[in-house]
């Protein structure tokens, strides 16, 4: 028996990368995946791969979440699993000085537009989707995280917050869902090559292969496959918990 044979998935920022492994991971495992992006022409490439459905949807825009939530519900009758991976990066440092003299800092919309994705987005969909799984007896939530908002990183105030912001809520969120059977976990993968990380530098991949004891780097599957066991029946006895996926990576200054 496949692990997820029948259950009905949703995963934000679906059409690529890390979103993209693990609904194709999930449906080799026999899930019924629904997956939503921004990215409209990759993300109907995508679902169409794997049978999956498709609906472009902004996470920050709680209108656009629940008609996508709404739509799930109305075709499949229930939602098993909410995996929150959708997420933007706009890396600059706080301020930056020279000679004195301030010549730089992050612009606001910057830290705005990572807060509205990172965080509230994630806010949003398990919002939506928590009604649902309380009245059919359970479920389960997986937040994407990151190992740099367990312990912080250069030059990404914004996106650290969100990162640390989200291993916080499903904490709270563990509490506060657990009496109705839905368990909340997160996923902190470290250095993995996306399809943006592939296009950097080979002298730049190189430093972070070295910085990463298992001296290589993560695979969009391996994070899958994290999401896959956190999804399954085998962790059933694990909610609140925040799963690192680096290859043993401390990241430093």
């Amino acid at each position: 028996m496949m692990r997820l044979q029948d259950r009905v998935a949703l995963i934000t920022g679906g059409a690529a990368g890390i979103g993209e492994a693990t609904a194709v991971r999930f449906a080799e495992e026999g899930a019924k995946v629904v997956i939503c992006d921004v990215n409209e022409e990759l993300g109907r490439v995508t679902a169409a791969a794997i049978g999956a459905d498709f609906y472009k949807v902004n996470v920050a825009d709680r209108g656009d979440v629940q008609n996508w939530v709404d739509a799930a519900v109305e075709k499949y009758g229930r939602i098993d699993i909410l995996i929150n991976n959708a997420g933007v990066l706009r890396d600059g440092t706080l301020v930056k000085v020279k000679e004195g003299q301030l010549v730089k800092q992050m612009a606001e919309e910057a830290f705005d537009l990572v807060i509205s994705v990172n965080l509230k987005g994630v806010f949003n969909c398990t919002q939506a989707v928590s009604p649902v799984m309380i009245n059919q007896g359970g479920g389960v939530i997986l937040n994407a995280t990151s190992v740099v908002g367990l312990d912080g990183n250069f030059g990404q105030t914004n996106y650290v917050a969100t990162k640390a912001g989200v291993i916080g809520m499903t904490k709270v969120w563990s509490r506060e869902l657990g009496r109705y059977g839905i368990r909340v976990n997160a996923v902190a993968p470290g250095f993995t090559l996306t399809e943006m990380v592939r296009q950097m530098p080979e002298k730049i991949l190189d430093g972070m292969k070295a910085r990463t004891p298992l001296r290589r780097l993560g695979e969009p599957r391996d994070i899958a496959n994290a999401y896959l066991f956190l999804a399954s029946d085998e962790a059933g006895f694990i909610s609140g918990e925040t799963l690192r996926v680096d290859g043993g990576i401390v990241v430093g200054t």
